[in-house]
């Protein structure tokens, strides 16, 4: 391994993560709807749980498939 590939390698692991971090974010901002978490009421704390849970299945789903092609 020459040190290019290993400079490509890092970057491609960063650049991973820093997406997933925002993807994640912008997951959670919607289930949200943009409001913050002491501005909820019970009800829209619960919906917004339940929509994180559904987008967290979702991403398993995608995953599980990705595997099996």
């Amino acid at each position: 391994m020459n040190i290019e590939q290993i400079i490509r390698m890092i970057s491609r692991m960063v650049m991973r993560r820093a997406m997933n971090r925002g993807v994640n974010a912008g997951i959670d901002l919607a289930a949200r709807r943009g409001k913050p978490a002491e501005d909820m009421t019970p009800q829209e704390r619960r919906q917004a749980r339940q929509a994180r849970q559904t987008a967290k299945r979702a991403r398993q789903a995608a995953r599980l498939t990705r595997r099996m092609r």
